[in-house]
């Protein structure tokens, strides 16, 4: 027995026209238990994109940004089959990626929120799993610990800033290990690209118990957190983008690519693919590294 699914992927080069990949990606239970490093999560194409093929996509930036960093990534296995294979999954670390699907209702959501209990009830159990969130990642984070949506718009759409760094970021287990000239970066120059409409406000009672606040940013008129991590579970979020800088080449505003912004990608990525290996894992076919792509050139879009 096999289970195909298709996937598809953006590049984004140097020239004007990224390339969109066309991947089948094959599981089977000849292989016995799938050992897989690192998930991104995908998600469902709109109905509205027109550049749109088949039913599902993961930014190739994220899958970039975790290989820089030393992981092994795969894609995830459809919605309709992830129960029935979960006992068969093993996973080092999820990454939930930016993008634009509903955070209640689509595939992505549901997909994220059994990911995300089964993360709770293991790393209760004393089974170290990681998550990582990047803007809607972040966002949907949020949802799922509150378990309503709590976003509000902010001026954020295209626009690079500085991290408000509060007083327990130096401490936290995501910065602590960053060179101090990494952070004062951070904190004073315009590296971190923003690309939201919606942002969590600090005033949030219930999402402070879960998540310390590392930074916050605001539009000019609203205050929002940027950066979290859980108090007592492995789960990190970034409202910004630091897959963006040493990958996505894109003249656009809010695309950062100095210096400062690509070590920032770097130390990110390091730290959460650090915090994944305290498992003995052997990886398998389903690897995204065997994927083989039919390209073809769309107009950039994001």
């Amino acid at each position: 027995f096999q289970l195909v699914c298709k996937c598809f992927v953006f590049v984004f080069f140097f020239n004007d026209y990224p390339l969109r990949y066309s991947m089948t990606v094959t599981y089977s239970e000849y292989f016995g238990l799938l050992n897989i490093l690192s998930c991104v999560l995908a998600q469902e194409n709109l109905p509205w994109d027109q550049f749109a093929r088949g039913s599902s996509y993961i930014a190739a930036s994220y899958v970039k940004y975790l290989e820089a960093a030393g992981a092994r990534v795969v894609d995830t296995i459809p919605l309709k089959h992830l129960l029935a294979y979960l006992s068969k999954l093993w996973l080092l670390r999820l990454l939930l990626p930016g993008g634009d699907v509903d955070l209640q209702t689509s595939q992505f959501s549901r997909a994220a929120k059994i990911f995300y209990n089964l993360a709770l009830k293991g790393n209760d159990a004393g089974d170290y799993f990681p998550i990582w969130g990047t803007c809607q990642g972040f966002q949907q984070l949020t949802v799922l610990t509150a378990n309503k949506n709590l976003l509000t718009l902010t001026d954020t759409k295209a626009v690079a800033l500085p991290l408000t760094l509060t007083s327990v970021a130096p401490s936290s287990r995501l910065f602590r290990n960053f060179p101090k000239d990494l952070l004062r970066s951070l904190a004073s120059e315009n590296i971190t690209a923003n690309f939201h409409s919606w942002s969590l406000s600090i005033r949030n009672a219930k999402l402070r118990r879960f998540y310390k606040i590392l930074s916050t940013n605001s539009d000019g008129k609203k205050e929002f957190i940027s950066t979290m991590e859980a108090n007592h579970y492995p789960f990190y979020a970034v409202q910004w983008h630091p897959e963006k800088s040493p990958f996505e080449w894109v003249d656009k505003p809010g695309m950062i690519h100095s210096v400062s912004a690509v070590r920032a990608s770097f130390y990110t990525a390091s730290f959460f693919v650090s915090e994944g290996n305290t498992k003995s894992v052997q990886s398998k076919s389903s690897l995204w590294v065997n994927k083989k792509p039919v390209a073809g050139n769309l107009p950039q879009k994001f």
